[in-house]
């Protein structure tokens, strides 16, 4: 009886140890997701606590119709359920993959953050906002004259002479998109948008499920 026994219960303890093996080596991505240096947000747009336990950072273009969505879709998710308390933070980092007006677009988001910073994500809304649809985003639509428009009617605090002199070779704040560009080079930015949690970089920035587990996690 007692052979017997003992021969049950080594049994036992060799299906409990393969189920053990099996769980580790299929556990969820989550829990070995790669996590890198959080990503600096001194000096970058950001709303809620910058000390907050968690850190959400959008790497976006203006000129990116895939921003827009997620701006529509997601943000007001993250917004309703994070970031309206301490805890939480997000901020925002300009990348410049579409060119001039990506420059332009970058460069106008920055004068209106240094001059009002109160208004700057009224602005950043609105600039969104007058993306063409997606099967036109290829088209120039970032102008000077759009911006000056854009910003006159989002801004409280603005000095328009000022703004559209940032927008050109004597730029004061051309400085910030250069930082903004070198830490989308350092994060290894790919495409837009691209969202880090705590130092991990999102694989689908759509994915809210995701999204809220990176965050749950850390809180």
């Amino acid at each position: 009886m007692k052979k017997n026994q003992l021969l049950v219960i080594l049994t036992i303890v060799a299906v409990a140890l393969i189920a053990l093996v099996f769980v580790l080596l299929n556990q969820d991505e989550s829990t070995t997701a790669e996590r890198g240096d959080h990503v600096s947000i001194e000096g970058q747009p950001t709303l809620g606590n910058p000390d907050a336990k968690v850190s959400v950072v959008e790497f976006g273009d203006y000129k990116c119709p895939s921003c827009k969505q997620w701006g529509e879709t997601i943000y007001p998710q993250l917004k309703a359920d994070y970031l309206d308390k301490e805890d939480v933070s997000f901020s925002y980092i300009n990348v410049l993959f579409h060119g001039q007006e990506s420059i332009l677009a970058s460069l106008a988001s920055e004068s209106v953050y240094e001059q009002d910073p109160e208004s700057f994500w009224k602005f950043h809304k609105a600039l969104y906002d007058a993306q063409p649809e997606s099967q036109q985003h290829d088209n120039a639509w970032v102008t000077v004259e759009k911006l000056k428009e854009i910003a006159s009617k989002t801004t409280t605090s603005v000095d328009l002479a000022k703004f559209e002199q940032d927008l050109g070779e004597e730029s004061t704040v051309l400085e910030k998109v250069s930082t903004d560009d070198g830490l989308v080079k350092e994060n290894g930015v790919q495409f837009t948008p691209s969202i880090m949690i705590n130092g991990v970089m999102l694989e689908d920035p759509f994915d809210y499920e995701k999204i809220q587990e990176l965050i749950e996690q850390d809180l």
